[in-house]
């Protein structure tokens, strides 16, 4: 959701990656939908970790920042950084994975997640770039 709503925000003149401690390959299919209420498409997103970011090349020092948003991540990214000069911030949210027991309750917990990357983004980076509003 992160990568896909930072995108949608502030274009092409912020590079985007989303890395997790482990790879599920496929993105949520509730991650999905409520990201499309706000007008954002991550359907063909897949995920990758941080180990296979390093395999496929992607050096860490080419960036500036790395937000971690679980405690899992945080830890991962502090020993990954140990060796590069680049900021880590922590952005706690919700994991609402296996949370809600109706499809409803299950959506309201996701949304909850968007909207805490959202403000978290807003807040960080300033309100979307003109014509990219949610």
């Amino acid at each position: 959701m992160a990568e896909g709503i930072t995108k949608k925000f502030y274009g092409s003149d912020t590079y985007v990656q989303s890395v997790g401690v482990r790879n599920d390959r496929e993105v949520d299919g509730f991650s999905v939908a409520v990201c499309e209420e706000i007008g954002v498409e991550i359907d063909r997103h897949q995920t990758r970790s941080f180990d296979e970011m390093e395999e496929w090349g992607d050096d860490l020092s080419g960036f500036d920042l790395i937000i971690a948003m679980s405690p899992a991540s945080l830890r991962r990214a502090q020993e990954l950084t140990r060796y590069y000069h680049l900021d880590v911030e922590y952005w706690p949210v919700l994991d609402p994975t296996g949370l809600g027991e109706t499809r409803e309750a299950k959506l309201a917990a996701y949304r909850q997640t968007r909207d805490q990357i959202v403000e978290r983004l807003i807040g960080r980076f300033g309100p979307p770039m003109q014509g990219r509003k949610p």
